[in-house]
């Protein structure tokens, strides 16, 4: 009886324990990282993703590729999630995150099978983090919000690579001119910024709207197209008269009553109108429905309705005219308008739309963006999305880097010289940390048809010889001052990155037995009778993936 073995697990439980398990989740890891590589910097490609519908993206943005692709590893969500968080936070420097935690398992494997123990590589890493934070401090250099020649470079490196990039100049100029008018105080909620994607144009065309442009048109062909000076009211409701909310039947013997009930709405509908007017509004935005006969009495009136506003434009209109959301016409007063130097209705490539313009203070402003495709515009909104969040965080911490490789090669000699006060065998984590830094500059380099070897060797001896902003030109091949060219990044997009991959990375190396219970096993199994450490498992050979990455390699 002492020697059987004592099963605990159920039959359709599968398990994978100590090297297998980390070797199974590293290569998970590995795969996730190399599937977005190629697309970091100036000359990263695009990849093609194709769903099971036939709908495509294209695109060099690493979360949108990583959450469009159908990854059902448990390990690679893991790394998926290093790219959500950098864009969470900071909103660049996803590729790079994901690219970096990639690299840091393909070094632990390395040491691994030198038999150092995972612990003591997750400690070493982590020494590695806090002492990379610190250097990225050190060499940071501090930035104005007046300083707008800055901002402009930052917000222009991040849509490098990009389908903006032909248009960065003037995109980078409208971006940092939309983050510092919604600016408050040094913080900035960028859900103040519209961004309204136009099909039909170029590139160049696109434009910056101190104010909101609500994609409706007004209600009745009588009401104005244009009015100057207009007072904004919003009501949180509808103008109609409402319906008995319990069943009632109502016995009409005679025409006149009839009539006198037809005359009685057409009252109510008067006087929700004239309440209105009185308030002094020129201009209605209401979020339920207009009667028919309410849009005949506006229109007298002068007054532009639109309906049907979506709760998200009403906020940007509340915030951008400083008008006040009623629930009904009854409640509107005159200090609940807003102000608008001008509302019309114009038409954007044959839509039309309503403009609110000319507000005193914006708090809420839109981006037009023009683009000749439907898969054009989209990679470009992706291109301002990221710019919107650096210059946004750049605003809020006042702290920037030099870009082009520049951080991680400094970093990765200043942990070198760190490594050597590091006793035990942490020392050799710390180092293959350093290693793993120069991951970015060696792929800047490889997308680039650069030697990667010859590039690294300019880059240490420049920065050995004290140019901590020596990056790598992926134009030329030179090693180039990157602060003189105006190659910047915020800091936190470097700080965030490396203690996102970092702390995925441990995390990862620190499973050692990975348990697939009940269906999970049993659906892995029906392809392959190996365990999920297996090639052919579900698990093991990433399965998920592959109908995601199928279009798109």
């Amino acid at each position: 009886m002492g020697n059987q073995p004592l099963i605990v697990l159920s039959e359709d439980s599968q398990r994978t324990s100590g090297k297998d398990a980390q070797s199974m989740n590293i290569q998970a890891g590995k795969a996730v990282a190399e599937s977005v590589r190629t697309t970091l910097g100036p000359k990263g490609m695009d990849k093609m993703l194709v769903d099971s519908t036939g709908n495509v993206i294209v695109t060099n943005d690493g979360v949108t590729l990583l959450s469009e692709m159908e990854i059902d590893h448990p390990a690679a969500d893991m790394i998926v999630e290093v790219a959500e968080t950098q864009e969470d936070e900071v909103g660049d420097g996803t590729t790079s995150a994901v690219v970096i935690a990639g690299e840091l398992l393909s070094q632990a494997e390395d040491l691994l099978e030198q038999d150092i123990h995972a612990t003591t590589l997750a400690q070493g890493y982590r020494q590695a983090a806090e002492e990379a934070t610190e250097a990225l401090e050190e060499i940071a250099v501090d930035v104005d919000e007046d300083d707008e020649e800055i901002l402009e470079q930052i917000a222009a490196t991040a849509m490098t690579g990009k389908g903006a990039e032909s248009a960065r100049d003037l995109l980078s100029n409208l971006v940092v001119e939309a983050v510092s008018t919604v600016a408050d105080d040094g913080e900035v909620d960028t859900d103040n910024i519209s961004v309204e994607k136009v099909v039909g144009g170029s590139i160049d065309e696109s434009e910056l709207v101190e104010g909101v442009i609500v994609d409706k048109e007004r209600v009745s062909e009588n009401m104005p197209y244009f009015v100057e000076d207009a007072s904004v009211a919003i009501i949180d409701g509808d103008l109609e008269v409402k319906e008995t909310e319990i069943d009632a039947e109502v016995n009409v013997t005679d025409p006149d009553q009839l009539e006198q009930f037809l005359e009685q709405e057409e009252q109510q509908l008067q006087e929700m109108v004239d309440e209105i007017a009185d308030a002094g509004a020129d201009v209605v935005f209401v979020d339920g429905g207009i009667d028919d006969m309410a849009q005949h009495y506006l229109a007298q009136e002068g007054i532009i309705a639109v309906r049907r506003v979506k709760s998200s434009d009403q906020s940007q209109l509340a915030r951008s005219t400083g008008a006040t959301p009623v629930s009904t016409a009854a409640d509107l007063a005159e200090e609940d308008l807003g102000f608008a130097g001008s509302v019309a209705q114009k038409e954007i490539a044959g839509d039309q739309r309503i403009f609110v313009e000319d507000v005193e203070d914006a708090k809420a402003v839109t981006l037009i963006l023009r683009g000749g495709t439907e898969h054009v515009i989209d990679e470009v909104d992706r291109a301002i999305e990221d710019s919107l969040g650096v210059v946004r965080t750049t605003l809020e911490d006042g702290k920037v880097l030099a870009g082009g490789g520049a951080p991680e090669v400094d970093l990765s000699l200043s942990l070198r010289d760190y490594a050597d006060s590091v006793g035990g065998r942490e020392q050799l984590a710390v180092e293959a940390f350093a290693d793993a830094l120069e991951v970015i500059p060696r792929t800047l380099a490889e997308n680039a048809g650069l030697d990667p070897i010859d590039s690294l060797v300019e880059l240490r001896a420049d920065h050995d010889g004290g140019n901590e902003s020596a990056g790598l030109d992926a134009y030329t091949g030179d090693t180039i001052d990157m602060a003189e060219e105006g190659v910047y990044e915020p800091l936190r997009v470097k700080t965030q990155a490396i203690e996102s991959a970092t702390e995925a990375a441990v995390m990862l190396l620190r499973i050692d037995d990975v348990i697939a219970a009940g269906d999970l096993a049993v659906e892995d199994n029906d392809d392959d009778e190996e365990m999920p450490g297996g090639p052919g498992g579900g698990m093991g050979g990433m399965g998920g993936m592959g109908g995601g990455m199928g279009g798109m390699m």
